[in-house]
């Protein structure tokens, strides 16, 4: 059981991972850290958390465990702050989803990534945010992905899994470069198409209708546009070398798709068709049906 844990950033992420805990009776007090007191004070009236703070003495001291559920592109001011006041013993970890910028800004921090410092990223989330969206299933059959590196505390590490695998989360492991560039495919990239696509229809002179006589495929493809922008402004810059060579390879192919079908290439568009419904179908069949 981990007698106290402090959560910087009790969002979606942050508050589901504490409603996660409380109901697997798994943490003893969870603490809420940041700088607004409004949210923190409604964490609180929504049971979420037991008690906030808003020093960063106060609100770290005693918790072996301190979460970073804040934007990737905020991680290395919030370290700044929380670490003259950390423990030896102090085990920290974080939810961003990049792992490359934030080991790099814990070595700008520390000087070296602390060996009780253990990455994290669970692979779950809405297009809503905030605390009030929080909830305790979130992570129940998803994936969390750890990166430690050769320097990890074991024991920190084993810490840190027993923690997401009470949520009812599998939890894995990888390098931090392999994550970084999964992700980026899977995740990061998605993302910014949904933007950019939302984006562009909307400065349509025509707009109006577009967006009336939208369906279903309209609505489920650009759902993640309505997540943070500042969450994945951070995203995007913090992964900028990863993201940019599947833009790349994504724009290729797409331009390989418009001249087919300015030639009239019916074969080429079909095969292009049939490779994606086989490898969605497949997709669907090993991790989402199971």
């Amino acid at each position: 059981m981990i007698n106290r844990l402090t959560i910087y950033g009790v969002g979606l992420i942050g508050g589901s991972l504490a409603r996660a805990l409380k109901a697997a009776g798994a943490c003893g007090e969870i603490v809420g850290y940041g700088r607004s007191v409004a949210p923190l004070q409604r964490a609180l009236e929504l049971g979420v958390i037991d008690r906030y703070e808003t020093d960063p003495g106060a609100a770290v001291r005693g918790s072996e465990v301190v979460l970073l559920g804040v934007p990737v592109g905020a991680v290395e001011t919030v370290l700044h702050e929380l670490r003259p006041h950390l423990g030896s013993d102090t085990i920290i970890t974080d939810v961003g989803s990049t792992k490359g910028s934030v080991v790099a800004a814990a070595e700008t921090v520390f000087g070296a990534l602390p060996p009780r410092f253990i990455p994290g990223h669970p692979i779950a989330g809405t297009e809503q945010s905030g605390v009030e969206a929080s909830f305790a299933e979130l992570f129940r059959q998803r994936r969390v992905i750890l990166t430690p590196t050769a320097q990890s505390d074991p024991a920190a590490l084993a810490t840190i899994r027993w923690m997401w695998q009470q949520t009812g989360a599998e939890v894995s492991e990888m390098s931090v470069a392999h994550h970084d560039e999964v992700l980026a495919a899977t995740s990061h990239l998605p993302h910014l198409l949904a933007f950019t696509l939302v984006d562009t229809l909307a400065r349509l002179e025509d707009h109006d209708d577009i967006f009336r006589f939208a369906a279903g495929g309209f609505r489920d493809f650009t759902r993640i546009a309505s997540s943070s922008p500042q969450m994945w402004h951070d995203i995007c810059l913090n992964n900028r070398e990863a993201l940019l060579k599947m833009v790349g390879r994504f724009s290729a192919e797409l331009a390989t798709l418009a001249a087919a079908i300015e030639r009239g290439d019916g074969e080429a568009i079909r095969q292009t068709f049939e490779r994606a419904k086989a490898a969605r179908d497949s997709y669907c069949e090993t991790h989402i049906n199971q």
